[in-house]
């Protein structure tokens, strides 16, 4: 099963040379569909069994463990907070700047997308561009009257729904299943097309567009985008865990730890919005 994820989203984890789809339903793809393909194809996707045949990996090539992804998705949003910290304390209310800065992170993050290897070095410029980005707006937003203390309960906000995620995740009260994937990426596909289309009407219209981004609507569509985040978190946690279970190399962490980090970054900027509304 491939993540709803945008750096999930163009392929799986590798195997070896191989491509390596995660199927989550009985008569998925077999092995003659796709290099690489999944042991587990054909089998209970929650099984824990070893895999009929077994990934060879070389000790410079050892699978990734679920350590790997935690130490580095740490270091990602470690790198994160560190942008953050410089846009909020030197350029915050230099909105040129923040844009600048988030486009260039977007630049990165599309060309790491794209890459056939995960590039440390791409995925930790683009924490660091993104963290600077947010920081700048977050700080700007921050210094508004209305708004003050914003920013610190989107990050609350931000970790809790990571946190109650991955408890349900874990205790299988959500189960990522193809139907819950087409399901996710269809309201993920109309909420990019309306933020789209509203964005438009802002640009050539003035005012807020459509109207969401602000009053009732505008709330409706804030909670709309923070679920999306936490339902993309649940299939990002099952590429990880298929990933770990179906021996992934070792480098194929970073990949794991860049789509967590897309995922919480767009769960913070939504939650950012939402308490906007609310508050003003």
């Amino acid at each position: 099963m491939r993540s709803s994820n945008p750096v999930f989203s163009r392929r799986g984890f590798s195997r070896g040379n191989g491509y390596a789809g995660f199927n989550a339903q009985a008569g998925g793809p077999t092995a003659t569909q796709y290099a690489g393909a999944n042991p587990y194809a054909g089998a209970n996707p929650y099984a824990t069994e070893a895999p009929q045949y077994a990934p060879q990996h070389t000790p410079q090539t050892r699978p990734m463990t679920m350590d790997d992804v935690v130490a580095r998705t740490g270091l990602t949003l470690g790198t994160v907070i560190a942008g953050a910290t410089v846009g909020w304390l030197f350029l915050t209310g230099q909105l040129a700047f923040a844009i600048g800065a988030g486009l260039a992170a977007t630049v990165l993050g599309f060309i790491q997308s794209f890459k056939r290897k995960p590039s440390p070095a791409l995925i930790l410029g683009y924490a660091a561009l993104e963290g600077v980005f947010l920081g700048a707006l977050s700080g700007f937003i921050n210094d508004l009257p209305k708004l003050n203390g914003a920013p610190m309960q989107a990050v609350l906000g931000t970790m809790a729904v990571f946190v109650a995620m991955l408890v349900a995740y874990k205790t299988r009260i959500i189960r990522v299943t193809a139907r819950f994937t087409r399901f996710v990426m269809i309201a993920a596909l109309g909420f990019l097309m309306l933020s789209l289309v509203n964005l438009l009407f802002m640009v050539f219209g003035g005012g807020d567009g459509l109207g969401f981004r602000s009053g009732g609507l505008g709330i409706l569509f804030g909670v709309v985008g923070v679920v999306l985040g936490a339902l993309f978190l649940a299939m990002d946690f099952k590429q990880v865990e298929d990933g770990v279970a179906y021996g992934a190399p070792r480098e194929e962490s970073w990949l794991a730890a860049f789509g967590l980090t897309t995922t919480l970054v767009w769960i913070y900027w939504e939650m950012l919005r939402l308490i906007s509304i609310l508050r003003d």
